[in-house]
């Protein structure tokens, strides 16, 4: 009996600390952005660093109802040229945190794919991204959690989900999943067979400093056999360890917690009764 009043406080605890964070995920986009159109349709929020920028850019126009790439044109080769061409622009402007190599989806509002885009390039143009992670648990009902490096652009040093990561542009989110449990985790799709299915928690909308982060958060849930260690092999992760659910809970109140692991965690204990 006395572990009844202790798994209720828990669960007000966890449902009270989702609210929070739910609540602190739905910011506007920042003061001076402008609304951004691709071949006519929208899909993002250009930050007043990115207007400023692509005022010069041919292909682009900046006026005070919005940013418009490519209005005459339509899905393919020449837009894509034009979106490299933008990315291109942003970086030179310095408006841009790295280069990633990496070409994300740009999508209207609607889902309809427009083209591919750098990914370092998204978060200026606040355009739509998936991320996706995975909760893993021990047998014993632990959470293995990780630790981002250092030189990480985002979030260093912070605690974060075994895995996350972005859809690459034309990459399903199952794929995204199996690439990033592998780059990540060192885990083969035979040691995610018992996985859930992903399943979108939620939009966020947040302001940072480079831009507007517009991104759909899925989460798989599974539980690794006794013997898998998972193990990184990117260098994006300086750790890796096993938290009960009192530290994970305890480490969440404390915000140790990169903000879309928060989500994923709290949402994936709530859902398992912890």
């Amino acid at each position: 009996m006395p572990d009844v009043p202790m798994q209720s406080e828990s669960a007000r605890t966890l449902r009270d600390l989702q609210a929070r964070i739910l609540a602190h995920v739905q910011d506007p986009p920042h003061p001076g952005s402008l609304p951004l159109a691709v071949a006519g349709r929208r899909c993002g929020w250009a930050s007043p660093a990115a207007c400023r920028a692509l005022g010069a850019c041919e292909g682009a126009a900046v006026g005070a109802a919005g940013v418009a790439l490519g209005a005459d044109r339509t899905p393919g080769p020449a837009l894509d040229a034009l979106l490299a061409r933008v990315a291109a622009t942003l970086r030179d402007a310095g408006c841009l945190r790295g280069w990633r190599n990496e070409l994300l989806d740009v999508t209207a509002e609607d889902g309809t794919m427009l083209g591919a885009i750098e990914r370092a390039a998204v978060r200026p143009l606040g355009l739509p991204t998936r991320a996706v992670h995975l909760n893993a648990w021990s047998p014993a009902g632990e959470l293995w959690i990780a630790r981002r490096a250092l030189n990480k652009t985002t979030d260093p040093g912070m605690w974060d989900t075994l895995v996350g990561g972005l859809a690459g542009s034309g990459e399903s989110p199952d794929l995204a999943l199996l690439r990033e449990c592998q780059e990540e985790a060192g885990l083969e799709p035979a040691h995610l067979e018992g996985r859930g299915p992903l399943r979108t928690i939620c939009r966020i909308r947040r302001r940072i400093p480079d831009g507007y982060q517009v991104e759909d958060v899925l989460v798989s849930s599974c539980v690794l056999d006794p013997g898998v260690r998972p193990a990184n092999q990117d260098g994006e992760v300086m750790e890796i360890r096993l938290a009960c659910p009192a530290q994970v809970l305890e480490m969440l109140t404390a915000g140790a917690f990169t903000r879309e692991a928060e989500l994923v965690i709290v949402d994936d204990m709530i859902a398992r009764g912890l």
